[in-house]
């Protein structure tokens, strides 16, 4: 169930990338759920152009 003030959404993703994110994910201990948000934060953060690194608890947009 989705957190409350999140969207929640269905995503078909290639099983390689996932195994990838997953990876990623434990490394940083997050959970795939989590490193997609990040990744997708960081993601809209460079494309705005904005400065400094994401954190785990940023909620800028």
């Amino acid at each position: 169930m989705a957190s409350p003030g999140k969207k929640s959404f269905l995503m078909r993703i290639d099983p390689k990338l996932w195994a990838e994110i997953q990876g990623w994910a434990d490394q940083e201990m997050r959970s795939v759920n989590g490193q997609i948000e990040y990744l997708l934060r960081d993601a809209v953060r460079r494309r705005k152009g904005g400065k400094g690194n994401s954190t785990k608890g940023e909620k800028e947009l």
